[in-house]
């Protein structure tokens, strides 16, 4: 079939382009992951078989733990990955003044925002759409009659029983969903998109969305989380196996008033109870935080129960990510090393084949010693530095003959504007 060859051949080429592209802005790139991924192989598995757990309509969560530069944005990039892959959901929310952790109906208002599949982002809409529409191919199928007005009498019964469920756990959403799909089919977009966005947990909709649905008010604290239930109720009749979240750096409640970090300790304990009362089936939680919210004096140590929920056994240098933490290792030469490959090869998809002879395995151990040097040895907070460095050479490489990386290149970096705020405090922790 070289016609489909061709098509793969090309899918693979402008997903290349793109990891290069976000390389260079420094940034993880949006999708092919596995093909940068190195030494979490192990962690990849575990995650895996968590979300084939859920998958059965159990719930199940995780929680990622590292220092800066030891790669949890990527870490949770690739899990969320890995869910699209499989067939679920996903949304990634990052714990910030917006979204803080003791506000659990802004942080709903996130997630569901942030609803994302493997064909598209910002997918409520479509995931609803797709609701529906097994309704309306199962009744066809079944009675074989593609009437408009019958096949609508018909699928209306259908979603009716359909939303009973959710109407007993959250008479608010059946209601939405209803209003939506009754709206929709009038043509009334305008009541329509009204019903999404207070699905969505937006404050302020229209009137005559709120009166035809007959509901008040919007999501709250109270309500959020069986909010979030009949979502993924929705999402899984609609065809996916579940919802998968990740609530990245809960570290940043640390930075709360005593009152709110405890409120959003407690809120944190509350999910984790539902899961373990499979109070959320078909869904997998994925949190992300410092040594210092698991072990500081403002973290979970603050909460006795909630930390007593979440510990490990002892690290005994054997890492065991069946636990309920996995405990990431920092960056070391040999991965930073076994990456700097991979780009190669993905440069190559992208543009034609790197000049090897030029840019070689001595260059890159060169290269690693240059830049980390400028940064006391600190393997673990320069990758995004060292990477977005690398591609530069790899770009000139292809465009002068002449360019010798070996001679040439010289790390200028090191400089204040050069790393983050975080990749500066990291700098200042002795080992």
């Amino acid at each position: 079939m070289p016609g489909l060859e061709r098509e793969r051949e090309s899918d693979l080429r402008l997903e290349s382009v793109g990891i290069i592209n976000a390389l260079r802005r420094g940034t993880v790139p949006a999708s092919g992951l596995e093909r940068l991924a190195v030494g979490i192989d192990a962690e990849e598995r575990a995650i895996t078989d968590q979300l084939d757990y859920v998958a059965t309509g159990r719930s199940d969560l995780k929680f990622v733990r590292g220092d800066y530069g030891s790669g949890k944005t990527f870490f949770v990039c690739r899990a969320l990955e890995i869910a699209r892959s499989s067939g679920f959901v996903t949304s990634h929310l990052v714990i910030s003044p917006d979204t803080p952790l003791h506000k659990i109906a802004s942080m709903y208002s996130a997630i569901i925002g942030g609803l994302r599949t493997e064909s598209g982002e910002r997918a409520l809409k479509s995931i609803i759409d797709s609701w529906i529409y097994r309704v309306e191919e199962r009744l066809i199928a079944v009675g074989g009659d593609e009437d408009e007005e019958k096949l609508e009498q018909d699928a209306s019964a259908e979603i009716e029983s359909l939303l009973l469920r959710i109407s007993e756990e959250n008479s608010g959403l059946a209601a939405a969903v209803r209003t939506y799909y009754h709206a929709n089919n009038r043509c009334d977009f305008a009541v329509a998109q009204a019903a999404l966005g207070w699905i969505a947990g937006e404050g302020t909709v229209g009137r005559a969305f709120k009166s035809e649905a007959g509901v008040k008010g919007a999501v709250d604290e109270g309500t959020a989380l069986p909010f979030l239930r009949g979502i993924t109720r929705i999402i899984v009749q609609a065809g996916y196996r579940g919802l998968a979240i990740a609530i990245d750096e809960t570290e940043t409640a640390q930075g709360s008033s005593r009152p709110l970090r405890e409120k959003g300790y407690v809120n944190l304990r509350r999910i984790v109870d539902a899961v373990d009362r499979n109070e959320s089936p078909h869904t997998f939680f994925l949190f992300t935080g410092t040594p210092s919210f698991f072990e500081g004096s403002k973290g979970i140590r603050s909460l006795p129960p909630l930390y007593d929920r979440l510990q490990t056994i002892e690290d005994d240098g054997f890492a065991n990510p069946l636990q309920t933490q996995i405990v990431l290792a920092r960056f070391d030469e040999t991965r930073l090393e076994a990456v700097a490959a991979k780009v190669v090869e993905i440069y190559g998809e992208a543009y034609g084949e790197v000049d090897r002879s030029r840019v070689n395995l001595r260059f890159i151990r060169a290269m690693i010693t240059r830049v980390t040097s400028r940064f006391g040895g600190r393997v673990d907070v320069i990758p995004r530095i060292f990477l977005r460095e690398f591609v530069d050479i790899l770009d000139k490489a292809a465009l002068h003959e002449e360019y010798d990386p070996m001679q040439k290149y010289r790390f200028e970096g090191g400089s204040e504007k050069d790393v983050t705020e975080e990749e500066r405090a990291v700098m200042e922790v002795a080992w």
